[in-house]
């Protein structure tokens, strides 16, 4: 099966574009700049740790520090999206971002930082991300009515900021203080923030009972584990995580670095990138009536990435796939993403996408753990070829399930 036997091209448009709505221009304004700092992140605080005598080890801890707390309290945070509306709890994390920035660029201009205080302030960081991400599904439905043109349009962006973000940290690095990128960071983040704020008015549907947390997050799994299709989509996305997430980022960057040198791997990164700006593209234009199923086939075409560095494929065909992987996995997120929000009651979706979040993410850690003693003991190719197997299956069992083939496009 292909996207082409389940998706058309869209009938002329009924609903209005979102760029139309003053409200969404300012949401896509804030979440742009938003991606853009964490786009510029990692190379910022990687040249910060080395830079301070700290090594690949202090890189390592500083990164957990960081998401740690978003895997221990991305739950909390949807139950407080939930309670006090999703714009008010990622205005108050975008505030805590900034100042963890600011911070940490005076203590890397004007003392000796030490590790304990990166990764205290990394922490912060993680803690404040996981308040924001949990929100972010329950803005989109409020600020337009093609829901769907808007993640595709929120998707673009985020490849746009992958790409420029790092490129950014390290021109930022270079001709200024490592201090400099962090304020640009701390800049970006702010910028997020006063874009939400007038945000905070929208009529939004409110938990407003005396339940206990506990309660609340029992409801939020509740309203989870009651629709088949969600908890078969994160039980098998969750397997692809452990299987090819977690062992394609560090194994693949490795193997790439080690047969087309660092230009190339640059190369490589720069296809991908581009590929996620197509397959938001044909987020806007492609409206499958069962937007899982086309999904997760787009997803099938994604098994080809880890696969050109197993097989040591030619640069121009890793090029390719690398575009086409990008691309699938652009188009992927658009039909989930429009799926959950259409789906989920507004009273719910921070708590449900929580779940999500947390489900996604919680196991790709653990994958890139177990990456090199089991690379070492089989050898990174021999992994990636399982990986991508698994990982087939995993889309196959997500195929199989009827709850997933019979959710279809809401208007």
């Amino acid at each position: 099966m292909t996207i082409d036997e389940t998706a058309a091209p869209a009938a002329p448009a009924t609903l209005p574009s979102p760029w139309r709505s003053p409200l969404f221009r300012l949401f896509f304004t804030a979440r742009s700049a938003s991606l853009l700092a964490d786009g510029m992140l990692m190379v910022s605080l990687t040249t910060a740790v080395l830079g301070t005598g700290f090594g690949a080890s202090g890189v390592g801890y500083a990164l957990a520090a960081w998401m740690a707390p978003v895997v221990l309290l991305v739950l909390f945070g949807g139950i407080l999206a939930d309670r006090f509306s999703p714009q008010v709890m990622m205005v108050g994390a975008d505030v805590v971002r900034m100042a963890a920035m600011l911070t940490l660029a005076a203590l890397l201009a004007f003392t000796h930082v030490r590790l304990w205080e990166i990764m205290a302030l990394m922490a912060l960081s993680g803690a404040a991300t996981a308040m924001f991400q949990p929100g972010l599904a329950g803005i989109v439905p409020q600020i337009t009515e093609d829901i769907q043109q808007a993640n595709a349009l929120l998707r673009i962006s985020e490849a746009v900021s992958t790409l420029l973000g790092p490129g950014l940290a390290g021109l930022l690095v270079a001709t200024w203080q490592v201090a400099g990128s962090f304020l640009v960071i701390a800049a970006a983040f702010a910028v997020s923030a006063l874009g939400l704020l007038p945000l905070r008015r929208l009529a939004t549907v409110r938990d407003d009972s005396d339940d206990p947390m506990w309660h609340r997050l029992a409801t939020g799994w509740q309203e989870f584990r009651s629709r088949a299709w969600l908890w078969g989509v994160i039980a098998a996305w969750s397997a692809y995580g452990l299987f090819v997430f977690g062992p394609a980022i560090p194994l693949c960057a490795t193997l790439l670095t080690q047969q087309h040198g660092s230009s190339g791997y640059g190369w490589i990164a720069s296809a991908d990138g581009a590929g996620t700006i197509v397959g938001g593209l044909l987020g806007l234009r492609l409206r499958p009536r069962r937007p899982l199923v086309a999904g997760a086939c787009a997803m099938l075409v994604f098994s080809l990435n880890p696969l050109a560095p197993a097989l040591g494929w030619s640069l121009p065909v890793t090029l390719a796939t690398g575009a086409v992987a990008g691309c699938a996995y652009a188009f992927w997120g658009v039909m989930w993403s429009t799926t959950v929000q259409s789906q989920i009651p507004l009273k719910v979706l921070g708590r449900v996408s929580a779940y999500d979040v947390a489900g996604s993410i919680l196991v790709i850690p653990l994958g890139r753990a177990l990456s090199g003693p089991v690379s070492n003991a089989f050898g990174a190719s021999h992994v990636l070829l399982a990986g991508t197997a698994l990982g087939v299956l995993c889309l196959l069992a997500m195929l199989a399930l009827p709850a997933v083939r019979g959710v279809t496009r809401t208007p």
